[in-house]
């Protein structure tokens, strides 16, 4: 498909080659055309489709300094894929990971989300909510023009893309005279949905148009996508390392195949799941885009545009979730571990089984307000000021009934055991066996349990003036071309407060009000429908039931018998996360930088081959303000079974303020050489940084507000932190050897320093007394098992009473003077010493057969490093998230109004983090397995204006799975499924 366009303006013109993006700083300036040539009427031949979104994008990479790819939309308002994210993968290099099912945040050469940086039209955006990470899944794709993913460093762009700068461009209507529009309506079909609408929609609608002899213009996008799923999981909050274990177990409830050493000691450490539990969430999620550009240009030199972006994401959840909470030592009675001493059977006495229902409504506001002045003075000096003021803000608790996330937690502690089963299958099976004498807890037995609210507001906001000059060489008899120097300030603030309302309501079953709840209040499900897709799921999973009851009915009948004067002290039932039992924190940092840059661009010829040489030096410098709020802890108190609760003292929170400055320098260089008209070499060296993550740098120390046995930690930032810091090294051959076709082969290796890592410190607070291990502790352990019984976290609770310890008014154990000093594991990050390399290769190959209309691209990355977690140390670590290998395939035929196209994404297994909810104090790894996605799409041009599609996502239902240090320590499994997308398109170009 071609379309011939004449563009008859020198404006439209100039403005179209100024702002068609950086990358493309070698083609000659309009302004030197001449007066017959300025009156003629120009031909432009743009190729749209498939075919033109690929040749756009490869003759972008062709043209650019430096090792640049790009996604190019296959026409106004159609871009590839319909989230950004998922587009991005396309790109040799780059890896999503995924929220909800959809594409939502991007990995480059091995590089994690908070290693890359978007820009939009070239001006730094802020993260979501309070972190440096962008959710691109918020943006709409209908109105974006290209995405460029700038691999190398480039001294004119903003600085913090470590692995890669991802710049979003949009459509600007000088740079398209003429008046043209498109609008789009969907219909989606989410298979995964239960409760919602079957049926969603997505309405989009884009215009441009030029007026005043094309010196004026304006373009607009709306585009409004709701989406109503579900989302099955399992999962586990996190292993703890070497438990205290029963010394009295039988041998005969133990298999430990790990070696023995000489005094017949099992050799190396051993593991345990904290819990385990699974869930089914129903979703609604709406977002609303709106783009809108205005330019003026008064002289064929001079463009003002003012522009405004707003994006509203709202996503609604109603959860039901049931498992089982686990304590170790005198709790377990049996267990089994495999060869790496990871738990895959394990029979515990204590504790409890639950059910849950939880609610919460997630807005998130983007806004991004700009103006931009652009002056070609004269032939030798082009000037552009731009400032822009962006925000992102992310509040989960929008919900008008609880103004907060909600859980509801129900169920009993009314059991004679319980089991952890993960030998066979793809979930693990945990079991529990009742008092009742049946693994079925019955709708009369199920009690309250607690409840608990939290209000997690965070804000990121950007204000950026930037002013970038260009000098055109016109004097000097020399080989350069032209220097382009600027500076820019920057003014980055990112912060949240962080309110929870405790464990409210009367919890651990003690007293017990069981006849709160009527039995006609639950309903009793099978698991038959439940994470189907897994070997171990749906009919043959265990527990094979579970409830679901209404929240609302929970929260009318708990306000009503859960009040003060029942459960006495500050405890009382209320939907709010601003509880008198409550905390609430506040944190900020602010980032107020001044960068400058100079980059000059050469041209030459060695041996007669054309050479391309970009120079160029940024330098940076940031002043670093964390001011944390939080509540003054003061005591550790006992409730019984598994829960320990700090206490706070009740005056304002404590304020702290501290201050930190670094500066970076910057230098790249690229050179490219082309060697034939077809084959292009490119070496590219340069430095780039990441800053450290914000809750790195709030400078004040945050405890364990739960400190269970094993989980007594702490945390404290480091405002003087230094960004990461990579080297950077790229060589490259290119072979373009057809209109739409080309082969590529790259090297990159990145040198790290600054890594930041965690220190685990051992730390005592005075007047912190830990009442486990007390002498009332161990006297009450001695007192049970001289009877011959076991010494359960429970059983302990009742002793410490019969031998004397009195409850507090809201049936606490309290601390006392005898009572050792509570000992903290306290983290804090700090960056590493020793410089750490990652490097790869990049393949890429796209061939268009002829005018046959078939064509195929595939590409591949293989990366390696010294940055990976090792998994047999327990010592604290830095490693990097996200590397992986990682391989896109792309087959399309396109003739005739039919285009028809399949894409195939596949990452290998990559570490998601650092550290689990519920894990040991030596911060335990995430890792997510191998994942790869089937989707397709079918476009027909009924004629000229009219286009219907078809979309198909997830094709193969492929799943999400993580586990811990080994592939047997289960963390989670998630099933979505396809999704299905019909609908028609009517343009006017």
């Amino acid at each position: 498909m071609k379309q011939v366009q004449f563009v008859s303006s020198r404006v439209a013109l100039c403005v179209a080659l100024a702002l068609s993006g950086k990358v493309y700083a070698s083609e000659q300036p309009a302004t030197n055309l001449t007066a017959e040539e300025q009156n003629s009427e120009i031909e432009v031949i743009e190729i749209r489709g498939i075919k033109g979104s690929l040749t756009r994008a490869m003759n972008l990479k062709r043209n650019a300094s430096g090792v640049v790819d790009a996604i190019s939309a296959e026409e106004m308002g159609k871009f590839p894929d319909t989230n950004l994210a998922e587009s991005l993968q396309r790109i040799t290099g780059v890896a999503v990971s995924r929220s909800n099912g959809e594409g939502s945040q991007i990995t480059v050469r091995g590089f994690g989300p908070d290693f890359n940086l978007i820009t939009l039209n070239g001006r730094q955006m802020p993260g979501t909510g309070n972190s440096r990470s962008y959710n691109l899944e918020n943006l709409s794709a209908d109105g974006v023009m290209a995405l460029e993913v700038f691999k190398t460093a480039r001294a004119e762009n903003p600085s913090g893309g470590l692995g890669a700068t991802v710049n979003i461009v949009t459509r600007k209507p000088l740079a398209s005279p003429g008046e043209r529009y498109t609008f789009s309506a969907k219909a989606m079909h989410d298979s995964s949905n239960v409760e919602n609408d079957d049926i969603t929609p997505e309405l989009s609608a884009l215009y441009s148009n030029t007026f005043i002899d094309d010196a004026f213009g304006v373009s607009f996008s709306l585009t409004h996508h709701e989406r109503d799923f579900q989302k099955q999981q399992a999962h586990i909050q996190g292993w703890q390392a070497n438990v205290d274990l029963p010394s009295n177990i039988d041998d005969s409830n133990v298999i430990d195949p790990r070696q023995l050493d000489s005094e017949g000691n099992r050799v190396g450490d051993y593991f345990f799941p904290r819990d385990m539990n699974y869930g089914i969430e129903d979703l609604e999620r709406d977002r609303t885009n709106g783009h809108i550009v205005f330019q003026y240009a008064p002289s064929d030199d001079l463009v003002f545009s003012v522009d405004y972006t707003h994006t509203k994401a709202v996503t609604g959840k109603n959860g039901i979730g049931w498992g089982m909470w686990n304590e170790y030592g005198g709790n377990i009675n049996a267990y089994e571990l495999d060869e790496n001493g990871t738990a895959v059977f394990a029979d515990i006495s204590g504790n409890d089984g639950s059910f849950t229902a939880s609610r919460s409504t997630t807005e998130v506001i983007e806004k991004s307000a700009g103006i931009n002045i652009d002056w070609h003075i004269n032939d030798v000096w082009h000037v552009s000021l731009d400032y822009h003021d962006s925000s992102s803000e992310t509040d989960n608790g929008i919900d008008k009934g609880i103004g907060s996330e909600g859980s509801l937690v129900l169920g009993s502690d009314q059991l004679r055991t319980k089991t952890y089963d993960y030998r066979t299958g793809d979930i693990p099976h945990a079991q529990i066996h009742w008092l009742n004498g049946s693994t079925t807890l019955l709708e009369s037995e199920i009690d309250s349990h607690f409840s608990q609210f939290v209000h997690s507001p965070g804000k990121a906001e950007v204000q950026q003036l930037q002013i970038d000059a260009t000098w055109e060489n016109d004097r000097f008899d020399i080989p350069l071309n032209d220097v382009k120097f600027g500076v820019a300030i920057t003014d980055q603030t990112m912060g949240g407060s962080n309110a929870w309302s405790g464990l409210i309501g009367g919890f651990l079953f003690n007293p017990a009000w069981p006849q709160m709840f009527p039995d006609s209040m639950f309903v009793r499900n099978n698991t038959n429908g439940f994470l189907d897709a897994f070997a171990s799921g749906g009919a043959n999973l265990n527990p094979n039931y579970y409830y679901t009851f209404d929240f609302d009915e929970v929260v009318a009948r708990s306000e009503a018998f859960l009040t003060n004067g029942v459960l006495g002290g500050d405890d009382y039932f209320a939907t709010t996360a601003y509880h008198d039992l409550g905390t609430f924190s506040q944190s900020s940092v602010q980032e107020e930088t001044v960068s400058f840059y100079v980059q000059s661009a050469w041209e030459f010829e060695v041996l007669s081959l054309p050479v391309y040489l970009n120079l160029g030096i940024r330098y940076e410098e940031t002043d670093v303000t964390s001011v944390d709020a939080q509540p003054l802890p003061v005591s550790v108190w006992w409730l019984g079974g598994s829960e320990w609760h700090t206490q706070y003292l009740p005056e304002d929170n404590s304020q702290y303020t501290s201050e930190g400055q670094h500066d970076v320098l910057l230098p790249m260089i690229d050179v490219k050489v082309d060697f034939t008209d077809e084959l292009v070499g490119r070496v590219s060296w340069g430095k780039t940084i990441t800053r450290a993550p914000l809750g790195d740098l709030s400078g004040g120390r945050v405890l364990s507000g739960s400190p269970k046995i094993g989980s007594r930690n702490g945390s404290e930032g480091n405002t003087n932190l230094e960004p990461f810091e990579s080297t950077n090294l790229d060589l490259s051959f290119e072979y373009y050897y057809d209109e739409s076709s080309y082969a590529a082969i790259g090297y990159f290796k990145k040198s790290v320093k600054n890594f930041i890592g965690s220190q685990v410190s051992e730390t005592t607070i005075e007047g912190f007394n830990d009442i486990y291990q007390g002498p009332r502790w161990v006297q009450a352990v001695a007192d049970i098992e001289a009877r011959g019984e076991q010494a359960t976290s429970d059983a302990i609770f009742l002793q410490m009473q019969a031998n004397g310890a009195t409850l507090n008014s809201q049936g606490y154990i309290e601390p006392v003077d005898g009572d050792p000093l509570l000992l903290w594991k306290i983290t804090r990050p700090f960056n590493a010493t020793d410089t750490k390399k990652v490097d790869g290769f990049e393949v890429a190959f796209q061939h268009v057969l002829g005018e046959s209309g078939f064509g195929i691209g595939i590409n591949a990355t293989f990366v390696d490093g010294d940055v990976e977690f090792d998994v047999n140390s327990l010592d604290q670590q830095t490693p990097l998230t996200g590397l992986s290998d990682s391989a896109n395939a792309q087959v399309f035929y396109e003739k005739d109004g039919l285009s028809i196209k399949v894409t195939y994404a596949w990452r290998d297994e990559y570490l998601i983090g650092v550290g689990q909810d519920q894990g040991s104090a030596d911060n335990p790894p995430q890792f997510a397995k191998a994942y790869a996605q089937l989707d397709a799409s079918v476009n027909y041009d009924i004629d000229e204006r009219w286009t219907v599609f078809f979309e198909g996502i997830n094709l193969n239902d492929e799943t999400e799975q993580g586990f811990g240090r080994f592939e047997r320590q289960f963390l989670f499994a998630r099933q979505y499924g396809p999704r299905y997308t019909l609908g028609v398109r009517y343009s006017f170009q």
